[in-house]
């Protein structure tokens, strides 16, 4: 019964309750309860990585386990949907391809209850010690490949889920930018390795490591001879260039597919197969290359990603038009070159939608509250035609106020109006004629000039 107070704790989530119970109990071996799970299963179910971290400090074995189906620590993990509970997991040593008792993986089981990120955290997991082997010199080497200081940061930049051109140059920084040769060379070899593993062979994660040493031998390009630029923001405007940027990340990702030097692997072909396809039933080439290295997604998120690479845990918006969003300031002021255009016509769209509002609001006010004016349209007209000219240099925007033209009638007219509103309809009708200027009676007598042409023509 005292063993079984380490599962009641787990499942409260009682970090402090798991930690007195290992200091009191000198565990040999994993306990188990009824269904064969090991705590660190239980943890790993509940989402909860700081526990699972510490059964594993205390010796807790990742890959235990007597479930009655099969499933392991790292199926729990993914099936809670925690990334980081499964990067822990991992770090650890949990097999990936172990099955459960319907022959899934966990990859394949967090990919069908929607846990995509988990997917694509398995999927680009790869140990610390495939890097540690290059920072030793082998064979007849004098130096390593890669120097020590490198290690950490490359393994962060190979593990990267987000796959976006924009996004994995951005990840160069501040420790790689400086170091891109042997980088490159290093994840070169690395990507061979992958290929070569005999039957732990990892398909996807070679094409990966390609499509990553790819990328840096693009950002190289960037430099200028031996000024010094910032090669990154310079690699970012080469894709984001209007009208080219989107050609130019199509056929940088179609290059690195052919690239590829394994042609007789499944995940080529599939990609090639995806590529082929023309017409309406055309994929974007980055899609297909997310979808092969990632998983592919059932349903689509109704997140907005970040504008400039496509990160979709951006929670920053445009403080001016309050629709783009973006991770921080330095993506926004990677995107800024294009978005300033975008940003202004957005602002004049919303502008002039709200003038528009305020408009049929006024005009339907005035119809409202001066309904005799409806029963004299010939009256209402002619005064309108007789002095444009005066509407418009008192008013520079008749629509917005449509009081302002009524204000800028002259003296005179306003005094024709009293003395004709006296009159009977006829004769208003007679003396509102009057009013209408010269150009009103040339444009009248050429309309029925045109008349006449036309009735000659048709006779």
């Amino acid at each position: 019964m005292e063993g079984n107070e380490i599962f009641t704790f787990i499942g409260n989530n009682d970090f402090e309750g798991v930690q007195k119970f290992l200091s009191e109990h000198k565990l040999k071996g994993d306990l188990y309860d009824d269904h064969g799970m090991t705590p660190l299963q239980h943890a790993a179910y509940k989402g909860n990585k700081q526990i699972c971290q510490l059964l594993l400090d205390h010796g807790a074995d990742v890959n235990s386990g007597r479930h009655e189906h099969g499933y392991s620590a790292l199926h729990f993990a993914a099936l809670s949907g925690k990334d980081d509970v499964c990067a822990c997991l991992l770090s650890a040593g949990a097999k990936t391809n172990a099955t459960n008792s319907v022959g899934r993986t966990a990859t394949q089981m967090a990919a069908f209850v929607g846990n995509h990120k988990c997917v694509a955290v398995i999927n680009n997991y790869i140990g610390k010690s495939d890097v540690d082997y290059y920072i030793v010199p082998r064979g007849l080497e004098t130096s390593p490949k890669l120097d020590a200081i490198l290690s950490e940061p490359l393994h962060n930049f190979i593990m990267q889920v987000n796959i976006h051109p924009v996004r994995v140059a951005l990840n160069l920084l501040p420790s790689l930018i400086n170091h891109l040769p042997p980088v490159r060379k290093v994840v070169t070899l690395m990507s061979e390795k992958q290929m070569k593993a005999g039957p732990e062979t990892n398909e996807i994660m070679s094409f990966k490591l390609h499509y990553l040493a790819f990328i840096i031998g693009e950002v190289q390009k960037c430099k200028q001879g031996d000024k010094e630029c910032d090669l990154v923001e310079l690699f970012v405007r080469k894709v984001h260039r209007p009208i080219h940027g989107e050609k130019y990340v199509e056929m940088f990702v179609r290059d690195c597919v052919r690239e590829f030097p394994y042609r007789e692997c499944m995940v080529f072909k599939q990609m090639v197969s995806s590529l082929s396809r023309s017409g309406g039933d055309s994929i974007p080439a980055l899609s297909v290359l997310t979808t092969a290295i990632n998983g592919h997604r059932g349903f689509a998120d109704d997140t907005q990603p970040c504008a400039t690479c496509a990160e979709e845990s951006a929670t920053k918006k445009c403080s001016k038009c309050k629709v783009v969003r973006y991770c921080d300031r330095e993506c926004q002021r990677l995107h800024w070159f294009i978005h300033k255009k975008e940003c202004a016509r957005s602002n004049a769209v919303v502008s002039s939608s709200i003038s528009c509002t305020t408009n049929g609001t006024s005009g339907e006010t005035e119809q409202e509250t001066s309904p005799t004016k409806q029963t004299s349209p010939a009256n209402g007209n002619s005064t309108s035609k007789s002095e444009p000219t005066q509407g418009s240099e008192n008013s520079q925007d008749t629509t917005t106020s449509p009081s302002s033209s009524e204000a800028a009638l002259s003296s005179e007219t306003k005094k024709e109006e009293s003395e004709t509103s006296a009159l009977p309809k006829q004769d208003q009708n007679r003396d509102s004629s009057k009013t209408i200027s010269n150009s009103d009676n040339s444009s009248i007598e050429q309309e029925k000039l045109t008349e006449k042409v036309s009735n000659l023509v048709c006779t």
